[in-house]
């Protein structure tokens, strides 16, 4: 796989750094259709991979075992930041990985830490993005929604930054 690009991550970064959960989306034989949870990210990819802990008694494993693409969601708390990446899922059972990415608060799923035996980490190594995001700020926005409604013209998003990612 090629080195992902630097400054397309560093853009990814920069737009997820402060969301911390996502939407998920998986390809459910069962149903024959995609299924979409909410997934907290444990990590930033830095070098393309992004991490959660999952248990490994989830019906998501066996979802990415027949099809390991996935699609993970992000919008920004501001509702003027939204990015979708597209990639591939793997799990790890790296305890140094566990340990680098463990926190207090997932005690709240695994009361025994990491040595409760169903805990694993779930690597997703992305592929590509999109990001849409807003940065002039809701103020510029609400006047192009009101220019658009006065004129009785299309919103074109004035100051919407829209950019395809290849990582």
């Amino acid at each position: 796989m090629p080195t992902p690009d630097q400054k397309a991550l560093d853009k990814l970064n920069a737009l997820i750094k402060d969301v911390r959960t996502c939407m998920m989306t998986t390809w459910d034989e069962e149903v024959g259709g995609l299924r979409a949870r909410p997934m907290a990210t444990q990590d930033k990819p830095t070098d393309g991979k992004l991490w959660f802990f999952t248990d490994k008694r989830s019906h998501k494993l066996d979802e990415l075992d027949k099809n390991p693409h996935v699609g993970l969601s992000y919008a920004g708390d501001d509702g003027e930041t939204y990015v979708s990446i597209t990639g591939r899922a793997s799990t790890s059972d790296s305890r140094a990985k566990m340990e680098e990415y463990w926190n207090p608060w997932l005690k709240v799923w695994w009361p025994d830490g990491l040595e409760d035996p169903n805990i694993t980490l779930l690597c997703v190594e992305a592929d590509a993005a999109e990001y849409w995001d807003e940065p002039a700020g809701k103020l510029v926005q609400l006047f192009g929604f009101a220019k658009a409604l006065a004129t009785g013209t299309r919103y074109k998003g004035e100051g919407l930054e829209n950019e395809k990612l290849d990582l």
